[in-house]
């Protein structure tokens, strides 16, 4: 089973609880085990905190856009706008090493990768930052949409 969704949002503070919202609702219905929910739905409002404040450019767009992938037992989020894009220090796939935790910046990423089994922060050609994590799916026994 695969599924996925896109949503374009504006760079307001109200789309951060509306992303987390929509993917806490899909996780539900599809029958995720609520912890892998809620690490998802935390790791995603950080993404779209961090497309926000820093996310636009004067000229550019202002909007984001927030893509998961639901493929099996793996769902893969994409955060995308199109702002400056992250400095070179702060581009990386796990393994990496971290910026270091005394910046102000850079603490969302950090939860990102504590919450996820895979996290990747780097910029899309032309314009702006991707976010980007995964983590394998636990079920509860009554899911929906279990790929068995």
């Amino acid at each position: 089973m695969s599924i996925w969704w896109s949503l374009h949002l504006r760079r307001e503070a109200a789309s951060v609880p509306l992303a987390r919202r929509l993917l806490l609702g899909a996780m539900e219905t599809a029958g995720v085990e609520d912890e892998i929910a809620h690490d998802l739905s935390l790791a995603l409002s950080e993404a779209c905190a961090n497309a926000v404040e820093h996310g636009g450019e004067p000229g550019h767009s202002d909007q984001y856009r927030v893509t998961a992938f639901l493929d099996g037992d793996m769902c893969r989020i994409e955060v995308t706008d199109h702002g400056p894009g992250f400095p070179l220090h702060q581009r990386r796939e796990l393994p990496g090493p971290p910026p270091p935790l005394e910046l102000e910046c850079g603490r969302g990423m950090h939860l990102i990768e504590a919450l996820c089994d895979h996290a990747r922060f780097g910029n899309q050609p032309g314009d702006g930052a991707v976010v980007s994590f995964d983590k394998i799916l636990k079920w509860r026994a009554d899911a929906l949409l279990h790929a068995s």
